[in-house]
C-alpha cells in the first residue's frame, strides 16, 4: 500500500500526461496502466502505427505515380510487408519507452496492472490498495462493433486488427465513413486492395463541413475508393474463400451483397470503464459515458475523469488538455479547456483539418458571416510538389471580422490549422491573419489568401 495525492487510471495519452503535470506541479503521482504498455490505444494500437503506416504508403504512392514526373527514375518499386511492420513496431516502442523514461524523469510511480475503485480514495491492483487524496479516470476508449456482426480480428477486424494485417486484402470493405475507416482504408487501397465504404448516413465523415465532405470523397473516389452511401450493413457471412456482406439502401430498401477477403468494422469507439467499479461507486453515467461537471469532477467526491470517457470528441489532443487541465486544478490552480477551438484531423493524402463552427452549424444558429476560400491550385509550392487538390475555407463574421471556423483540404492541412486555432484562441480577425506575413514559398501562404478572399479579395486566385 501507498499514499497518493494522485491516481491517474489509465495510461494514454490524458492518463499519462495528466500524471508527468500533476508530479511537475508537486503532487506525489501514480499511473496505472494495464496494457503491458504506456501510451494507450493512440500509441500502441492507434493513432501512431496507423501513420506508421500512412506514412510509408503515401511514400510508396508517391513513388509509382509521382517520382516519373519529378525526373525520378525507380523501375521496380516494391513492398516488404515485414520491414514496414517492424518499423511500425520500432516506432511504437520508441514512444511507449519514451514515455516510461519521462515517468523517470518527473517522479511518477508506474504501477502495472488494472486499477479498481474499491471506495473512495482507494485504488485496488491487484492483491495492493493505494490511498489516493484524488483520482482521475482516464481509461479511454475501445472499438465499437454492431451487436450483429462477430469480430475475430482476422478477417472481420476492428481499426485493432487491420493494423496487424501482413497480407493484402484483395477486396476490402470497410463499413463507416469516418476517420479511421479513410485512413485505414487509404493504408491498404495504396498497398492495392480494392476498397468498399459502406456508409450508412448521406455522406462520409459525419459532422464535417459538407462543402469540404463532398470534394473529399471526389477525392477519394478518383484514387480508387468506391462508396455505398445511406446503406446500412445488415449482415457479413463468412464463406471458406470469402465474406459475404449484405446491406440495405435506406432510400429504396433494396437488398445488395458484396464481397471481400477482409470486413473492417469502423463504426466508431465507446467508452471503456469495465472493471473499475464504477456502478457500486455510484459514480453517474450516461450511455456508458461518465458524467462530470466543469472542472472534470464525477458526483463522487474526488473522483475525477478526462479523455475518451467523457462527452465529447474521442481526440487524444482533446485528452491531453483535459489531462492537463485537471492535473492543474487537483494542484489549487486554474485548469483550462477550450472546447470551440479543438481541431479535428483526417491523416489521408490529402489531409484534411477542421476548427471551430462549420458553415452548416453557422446557418443553423442564424448567424451572419463570411466565406472565404482558395484552392491549393492556386499556391506555388503546391504546384511544385504535385499535392495541388483541395483549398482552405475560412468562416468569420459578418461584421466584426472575428474568425469562427476554418476547414482545410489540402497538404499539410493538418498542420495548417494550427495558424487558426492560435488566431481563434486570440480572438483573431481575418485581417490579423492577412497583416502577418507568411513565408514564400509555403503551404501557409494559401490560409493567408483566404483571409484575403474574406476581404477585398485573394490575390492568387
Amino acid at each position: 500500500m501507498a499514499d497518493y495525492d494522485l491516481v491517474v487510471i489509465g495510461g494514454g495519452p490524458g492518463g499519462y500526461v495528466c500524471a508527468i503535470r500533476a508530479a511537475q506541479l508537486g503532487l506525489k503521482t501514480a499511473c496505472v496502466e494495464g496494457r503491458g504498455a504506456l501510451g494507450g490505444t493512440c500509441l500502441n494500437v492507434g493513432c501512431i502505427p496507423s501513420k506508421a503506416l500512412l506514412h510509408a504508403t503515401e511514400l510508396l504512392h508517391e513513388a509509382k505515380h509521382n517520382f516519373d514526373t519529378l525526373g525520378i527514375i525507380a523501375e521496380s518499386v516494391s513492398v516488404d510487408m515485414k520491414k514496414m511492420y517492424a518499423h511500425k513496431i520500432n516506432v511504437i516502442k520508441s514512444n511507449t519507452d519514451g514515455i516510461e523514461f519521462l515517468f523517470k524523469k518527473n517522479k511518477v510511480d508506474y504501477i502495472k496492472g488494472w486499477g479498481e475503485i474499491v471506495e473512495p480514495g482507494k485504488v485496488k491492483v491487484g492483491d495492493d490498495v493505494h490511498n489516493a487524496k484524488n483520482i482521475v479516470i482516464a481509461t479511454g476508449s475501445e472499438p465499437a462493433s454492431l451487436p450483429f456482426i462477430e469480430v475475430d480480428e482476422e478477417r472481420i477486424v476492428t481499426s485493432t486488427g487491420a493494423l496487424e494485417l501482413t497480407k493484402i486484402p484483395k477486396k476490402l470493405v470497410v463499413i463507416g465513413g469516418g476517420v479511421i475507416g479513410l485512413e485505414l482504408g487509404s493504408v491498404f487501397g495504396r498497398l492495392g486492395a480494392e476498397v468498399t465504404v459502406i456508409e450508412f448516413l448521406d455522406e462520409i465523415t459525419p459532422g464535417m463541413d459538407k462543402e469540404v465532405a463532398k470534394s473529399f470523397r471526389r477525392i477519394l473516389s478518383k484514387q480508387g475508393f468506391k462508396f455505398q452511401l445511406g446503406a446500412a450493413v445488415t449482415g457479413v457471412e463468412k464463406l471458406k474463400s470469402k465474406l459475404k456482406v449484405a446491406y440495405k439502401k435506406r432510400k429504396d430498401d433494396s437488398e445488395h451483397q458484396i464481397d471481400a477477403d477482409v470486413v473492417l468494422v469502423a463504426t466508431g469507439r465507446r467508452p471503456y470503464t469495465e472493471g473499475l467499479g464504477l456502478e457500486a461507486l455510484g459514480v453517474t453515467m450516461d450511455r456508458g459515458l461518465v458524467m462530470t461537471d466543469a472542472a472534470w469532477q464525477t458526483n463522487v467526491a474526488g473522483v475525477y475523469a478526462i479523455g475518451d470517457v467523457t462527452e465529447g470528441p474521442m481526440l487524444a489532443h482533446k485528452a491531453e488538455d483535459e489531462g492537463m487541465a485537471v492535473a492543474e486544478q487537483i494542484a489549487g490552480r486554474h485548469g483550462h479547456v477550450n472546447y470551440a477551438v479543438i481541431p479535428g484531423v483526417i491523416y489521408t493524402a490529402p489531409e484534411v483539418s477542421s476548427v471551430g463552427l462549420t458553415e452548416e452549424a453557422l446557418k443553423e444558429q442564424g448567424r451572419a458571416y463570411k466565406v472565404g476560400k482558395f484552392p491549393f491550385m492556386g499556391n506555388g509550392r503546391a504546384k511544385a510538389n504535385l499535392v495541388s487538390e483541395g483549398f482552405v475555407k475560412l468562416l468569420s463574421d459578418k461584421e466584426t471580422g472575428q474568425v469562427l471556423g476554418a476547414h482545410i483540404i489540402g497538404p499539410a492541412a493538418g498542420d495548417l490549422i494550427h495558424e487558426i486555432c492560435v488566431g481563434m484562441e486570440m480572438g483573431a480577425t481575418s485581417a490579423d491573419i492577412v497583416k502577418t506575413c507568411h513565408a514564400h514559398p509555403t503551404f501557409s501562404e494559401a490560409v493567408r489568401e483566404a483571409a484575403l478572399a474574406l476581404g477585398d479579395g485573394a490575390i492568387h486566385a
